[in-house]
């Protein structure tokens, strides 16, 4: 205790006012340092060559010149929005699983080594995506804080995660806003995969709670949210309440771009290559970015690649059959589980139709000396387009496309149409629906009486019991 006066109480009194006062002193300095520090870290999080999905993505690359072996007409527009230049608006990349969504965009994060570019993964459990957007903002949500000595607990801690990524995207806005006036153009930041978020209250929530946010730096001109999806529920979800939302539809290489890829790839392996092979992998497996490569694995190890491409197609027959597989004399427990089965094939069936009919078409026009402009060849023709509405119709359940979407049998576009999610899908429900082992007609409408007789005898005893 310090001595002031004669008398002890006083300096006692006094020692504990200076005390204290430092400590509050200190606190307020604390506090103004820590708030500083943290709009700090997550303008780092935006400098050139930090982001550390694109660190992952690219670390097997460092060092050797990355060739890309594709031409997707939509990397021009996806370089302007990642480098800053597409301002005013926040965009949906809709495109299912393989077609290229993710290269693209770690295509543009790497040309300009991800300066003003986030970018983090949606999860289902919302704790995990709480943790993930603060790594990718580099923010740790007043975790690695020491204000507890200075405050009280704060009331609302631990009420969920919404409220931290919140508190997270406020302190991304007054960095965005600093950035603006520094740069002259918007931060972007990428959900990348918001489909995995639940189609549920909470899932839903989140995903318009990040909406919000993207309308209104939109509209500011702060920064710009690009969101990626393979599935089309969360488009449908964010239509309601999106005016200033673009969508970019991914689709397939066509059969052009899909034959140029092959030559490139194994051109870059120094193999030969023999157009004819190559024709009927194209064929075969269509323009899937995610096919090609594994096919192009196949040629690095030295193995043929039409092979590869038959095993690709049986695989995926194999794991539709295990998905919506018809079962003749089912149980009534898996009668609901036959009834999607059913549907589906319905449309599946459908497809493989409207296929035949494109190829007996194409045949008829080649033969005709017809077709100039047209497809020259079965694997230029595209894949056969439903609309959603007539979908609906031909299932006869309109709350099945929602589920087969997800399951990555069909794909629908921002236009409304419905098309098998790949052409190996199509070619796999074509082997069976035109097998000779198991007529297909007889073994679906006799599951479908299986169905009507279950739901008969189900009835009849309600009746009963009443």
């Amino acid at each position: 205790m310090f001595e002031f006066t004669k008398n002890p109480f006083l300096d006692a009194a006094l020692t504990t006012i200076i005390g204290l006062g430092m400590v509050f002193a200190g606190g307020v300095g604390y506090l103004k340092w820590y708030k500083w520090n943290v709009l700090n870290k997550i303008e780092k999080a935006f400098e050139a060559g930090y982001d550390p999905a694109l660190e992952l993505a690219t670390v097997q690359t460092k060092g050797s010149q990355k060739d890309n072996d594709s031409d997707i007409d939509e990397q021009d527009r996806i370089d302007h929005i990642v480098q800053g230049r597409e301002s005013g608006h926040y965009f949906v990349l809709l495109g299912p699983k393989g077609s290229g969504k993710g290269t693209m965009i770690f295509d543009s994060m790497s040309a300009i080594q991800a300066e003003g570019v986030s970018m983090c993964d949606a999860h289902p459990d919302l704790e995990v995506f709480r943790l993930r957007l603060g790594k990718a903002l580099n923010y740790e949500y007043n975790e690695d804080s020491q204000t507890g000595l200075f405050q009280r607990r704060d009331p609302r801690e631990g009420s969920g995660p919404a409220l931290d990524i919140e508190r997270a995207l406020n302190k991304l806005e007054k960095v965005a806003l600093r950035s603006a006036r520094r740069t002259g153009r918007p931060l972007v930041l990428i959900v990348n995969n918001v489909h995995f978020f639940k189609n549920d209250d909470d899932g839903r929530n989140m995903l318009l709670q990040l909406q919000q946010r993207a309308e209104a730096w939109a509209a500011s001109g702060i920064l710009t949210m690009v969101f990626s999806t393979d599935d089309f529920w969360p488009f449908y979800a964010m239509r309601k309440y999106g005016s200033r939302m673009h969508v970019l539809s991914i689709y397939d290489l066509d059969a052009k771009e899909a034959r140029h890829a092959c030559t490139r790839m194994r051109m870059n392996l120094n193999h030969k290559t023999n157009p004819d092979d190559i024709q009927s992998i194209v064929e075969l497996v269509g323009g899937r970015l995610s096919y090609l490569n594994k096919v192009y694995i196949t040629v690095a190890r030295n193995k043929d690649a039409l092979e590869m491409a038959k095993h690709l197609l049986d695989v995926e027959k194999a794991w539709l059959l295990s998905q919506i597989g018809l079962i003749v004399d089912c149980d009534d427990d898996v009668m609901d589980e036959q009834k999607w089965s059913s549907c589906s094939w319905l449309l599946l069936a459908e497809f493989v139709k409207m296929r035949q009919e494109q190829e007996r078409d194409l045949l008829e026009s080649l033969k005709a000396g017809g077709n100039v402009d047209g497809p020259k060849s079965i694997a230029e023709l595209p894949l056969p387009v439903i609309p959603y509405w007539k979908c609906r119709q031909l299932m006869t359940r309109a709350d099945f496309l929602e589920e087969l979407d997800r399951a990555n049998i069909i794909a629908i576009d921002v236009h409304h149409d419905v098309r098998p999610d790949s052409m190996l899908i199509l070619h796999a429900a074509r082997e069976v629906v035109e097998s000779q082992e198991l007529p297909f007609e007889e073994t679906l409408n006799s599951v479908r009486d299986r169905i009507d007789e279950i739901e008969s005898l189900h009835r009849t005893r309600e009746l009963t019991v009443c």
